[in-house]
């Protein structure tokens, strides 16, 4: 049988004695060794919850939740596969039991089991083994070659209920006929008793039990711990496990994540996965060609923790668990629904050259009706701060003391980075105290506050929203609203999501220059509410300039998608260069926004004019950060708030993204490709569009003050080489979210029209 048409390997991933016990680090950590050494790799999460998705869970249970190339809202974890596996994944790839029994359940009201009577064993296990085979087989990257193994962590801890379904299907792939293509690994947690520093092993021992009793005897037992376990310690595992010596393997814990993969390398990990599925290595000058390769992880891990210049970031948000702000207490913030947030700033500082602290700033306790202790230690460490980030979240707790953050920021020239919510609340505080809209806010919070109002306090009937004292907004105060056609029905999976296009307005802003100076970039969105586009024009010409604008519009006929005549000709205002300077920039801005509620028109990046970093996107970057390429916007925010923006985008200061890996650059120029999207219809019309404004400007240099300004994708727009791509690490290292596709060079107007659609 051809190498490419094997069934895909199997290593399955379960945990003992908790959840959390880290078996999404150790799954993104085989999966780095494999694809380091050659071989192309793919990762499923399996939660064993009942809900369809993770797009409606809380983020103080649950953490963050993750949002991929095709909108799937999906836990966390997919987003560390991402970063460590420079792999580009589906909803398919995160199993829950509600998805399981929803096709079970849609099966048998088809007829599909011929009226046989419905069961766990074998229809629900047999679902759960189809899913996985199905989804593992799947190309993720740009080899678009099937992989050869495929990393199933599953979520929970061996013995949990919700897991019986789940478990019996995977002990099914032990049979012999699948034997040679499947491996299980065990990750269980060890007790270090500080009183007496004795390591207690009857966690492990416990959990290993519980897994057998199931049919899952390990190949592989990970021990986390507090520290290095000492070969004594390994060898009562193996003898009470019935495992050999080699079979135990440590992680303890580590100054930085990408220590992991190292740690398991040392200990002859990728040798057992060779040796169990008969795999055949790679040559290492071959395996070099893949990014990230070993050396330049092993480069990234001793880089993360060489910088002693401190970068001081206030992270304003309302899911931290905490009571306090203070510096006691930042070691036991509940981190996880900032997960990706606080990952993007981390690699910016690695970028950067400096070592990061983030200040944990409850932005409830920034508000005048705080009690006086917490509001004195909020504000403290606010003022302390060199950059200030407010993030997404939903909800009215907490959202005035995120405006008073951005009102801080912007008052005061402190750098400021607002994702979401974040870039709302700043349009929010500039219309109430710039342009003096009186109770200016969003329709989302009026909403949550008259249902509020509403509740009546003494069992009589509710009263009415006028009764109340509370009536609507003005049309002038409703800065931000809902989108129509991302509001009614389910609540669940109905949000603008996934990922989609973004195009500039003017070049003459720090994005533009970010991101590589592309016309067109891509970004995954995760939101209901935008800002109003009747307000933007008098919001930019104040100083709140818009300078980004997307465009969701587009028609679908015998299964063709293109976009519509309404998109068309607002690309082509969009595409407009500004020939008179602010003057052209503010009548396209006008234009756009003309028809004030404009469903094919989002506004999605803000900069403050004359402000150091003052910045805002509706979309959210930190989902496409990479440790060895980080978020253009968060990027801009660690380099403005240590002093190195200005030099960073005149080329007279260029910190570790140009210089940081030049040693392990490998002869044949590799470079990290961020992937292209998921089925995602706008990548061609971008590619289009950046390769045509390319164009334009080398017609109209004579016109246009100054060289002209060619995107990266449009520089390798011609060639027939697929490896040729911009150097390593520089500023164009946001081509990562440029257009998936090289389209042909041609104008906008050429795109090709959706049938029956006219002008």
């Amino acid at each position: 049988m051809s190498a490419e048409l094997e069934p895909v390997k199997i290593i399955l991933v379960t945990g003992g004695v908790i959840s959390g016990v880290g078996k999404g680090i150790v799954s993104s950590s085989i999966g780095v060794l494999m694809k380091a050494n050659g071989y192309r790799v793919t990762a499923i999460k399996i939660d064993p919850y009942l809900n369809v998705d993770a797009g409606t869970f809380s983020p103080w249970e649950h953490g963050e939740v993750f949002v991929l190339d095709d909108g799937g809202e999906v836990d966390l974890d997919l987003g560390n596969y991402e970063r460590f596996l420079n792999v580009c994944l589906t909803s398919d790839n995160n199993i829950t039991t509600g998805k399981i029994y929803d096709r079970v359940i849609r099966a048998e009201r088809a007829g599909k089991y011929l009226g046989k009577t419905v069961q766990v064993v074998p229809h629900v296990t047999g679902a759960i083994k189809k899913w996985i085979e199905d989804v593992a087989a799947r190309p993720v990257d740009n080899t678009g070659l099937r992989p050869h193994v495929c990393i199933v962590e599953l979520g929970g801890a061996v013995g949990d209920i919700e897991l019986m379904a789940f478990m019996h299907a995977l002990a099914d792939l032990t049979r012999p006929e699948t034997r040679h293509r499947f491996m299980h690994v065990h990750v269980s947690m060890l007790i270090d008793l500080e009183s007496t520093g004795e390591t207690k092993t009857k966690p492990v021992q416990h959990s290993v039990q519980t897994a057998a009793k199931h049919g899952l005897l390990p190949d592989l037992i990970v021990c986390r711990s507090d520290r290095p376990i000492t070969d004594a310690v390994k060898t009562k595992i193996a003898d009470a496990c019935r495992v050999r010596l080699g079979q135990v393997i440590g992680v303890h814990n580590v100054s930085n994540i990408y220590r992991v993969p190292l740690l398991l390398m040392n200990q002859g990990v990728l040798e057992q996965i060779e040796e169990r599925f008969n795999l055949r290595r790679v040559e290492p000058a071959v395996a070099l060609e893949n990014c990230p390769n070993i050396m330049q992880w092993t480069q990234l891990a001793d880089l993360t923790d060489k910088f002693t210049d401190v970068v001081k970031i206030a992270l304003v948000g309302k899911y931290f668990h905490l009571d306090h702000t203070t510096d006691e207490t930042k070691h036991k913030v509940f981190t996880d629904a900032y997960s990706s947030v606080i990952k993007a700033l981390k690699h910016s500082a690695t970028h950067s050259e400096r070592k990061l602290e983030i200040s944990f700033v409850v932005s409830e306790h920034l508000e005048s009706d705080a009690p006086a202790d917490k509001q004195a230690q909020a504000w403290a460490l606010l003022k302390e701060a060199q950059g200030v980030l407010v993030p997404g979240g939903f909800g009215t707790r907490g959202v005035e003391g995120k405006m008073k953050a951005c009102q801080y920021a912007r008052e005061n020239g402190i750098p400021f980075l607002g994702v979401c919510l974040g870039m709302q609340c700043a349009a929010i505080e500039y219309a109430r105290n710039v342009l003096g809209i009186e109770g200016a806010s969003s329709t989302e919070f009026n909403e949550i506050q008259a249902i509020d109002k509403l509740e009546p306090q003494d069992g009589t009937e509710a009263a009415t929203p006028a009764e109340r004292g509370l009536g609507p907004l003005t049309s002038e105060q409703e800065v931000v609203i809902k989108m129509l056609e991302h509001s009614g029905g389910d609540m669940g999976g109905t949000m603008r999501l996934g990922r989609r296009p973004t195009i500039f307005l003017r070049r003459d802003c720090k994005l533009f220059e970010l991101y590589g100076k592309q016309d067109a970039i891509e970004e995954r969105h995760r939101h209901r509410y935008e800002i109003n586009p009747a307000l933007v024009p008098r919001l930019t010409q104040s100083g709140l300039q818009f300078v980004g604008m997307g465009i969701d519009e587009n028609v679908t006929v015998q299964g063709v998608t293109a976009a519509s005549a309404k998109t068309r000709n607002l690309l082509r205002v969009a595409r407009r260069q500004n020939f008179e300077g602010e003057k052209s920039y503010l009548e396209k801005v006008d234009e756009l926004c003309a028809l004030k509620v404009n469903t094919a028109v989002r506004m999605e990046m803000i900069e403050l004019k004359d402000h150091p970093y003052f910045v805002g996107v509706q979309y959210h970057p930190e989902y496409t950060s990479h440790p060895l390429a980080p978020s253009p916007p968060f990027l801009g925010l660690v380099l403005a708030a240590s002093g190195q923006l200005k030099g960073y985008l005149d080329g007279t200061r260029m910190p570790s993204p140009v210089e940081i890996f030049r040693g392990v650059e490998t002869p044949s120029g590799s470079n990290f490709h961020f992937l292209p999207s998921a089925g995602n219809s706008s990548a061609s019309l971008l590619a289009t569009l950046n390769a045509a404004r390319a164009a334009e400007d080398q017609e109209n240099q004579l016109r246009v003050p100054g060289p002209s300004s060619i995107s990266p994708l449009a520089a390798n727009a011609n060639t027939n080489d697929e490896n040729v791509a911009a150097p390593l690490f520089t500023p164009s290292v946001g081509r990562k979210r440029g257009p998936s596709v090289n389209g042909p060079l041609a104008d906008v107007q050429q795109l090709p029209h959706a049938a029956g659609d006219h002008e």
